[in-house]
């Protein structure tokens, strides 16, 4: 059974950072791309970083260039997502997939169950 579980979420103040690591067991993903999405209260969820299964080629969204940065160890199966510089319009729910190397939710496969990022003004 695959299991994808995210973890770090939190409350910060604005201007301030947060660390979220998503942990994937039961079978290998090394060949599989990841990928960070959030949904807001009453948004769609939305695309916010992918990363190739070698780490070599990461992707944001516009909005979190420069501020949130993608990375995963392929060994034991992590991607981390380093949030920084984090901004009230960031406070969503936060959902790792495991996937294709794409902005569009559809193409990933797994899921995980999310954590709540809230940031305060």
């Amino acid at each position: 059974q695959v299991q994808v579980v995210e973890s770090g979420g939190g409350l910060v103040q604005a201007g301030g950072s947060l660390r979220l690591s998503c942990a994937v067991s039961g079978r290998t993903f090394r060949s599989y791309a990841m990928g960070w999405f959030r949904q807001a209260p009453g948004k769609e969820r939305e695309f916010v970083a992918a990363i190739s299964w070698s780490g070599g080629r990461t992707y944001n969204v516009d909005s979190v260039k420069g501020r949130f940065t993608i990375s995963r160890d392929t060994f034991t199966n992590t991607v981390y997502l380093q949030m920084s510089s984090l901004k009230p319009e960031d406070t969503a729910v936060y959902y790792c997939a495991v996937g294709s190397v794409s902005p569009i939710a559809s193409d990933y496969d797994y899921w995980g169950q999310g954590t709540q990022v809230t940031v305060s003004s």
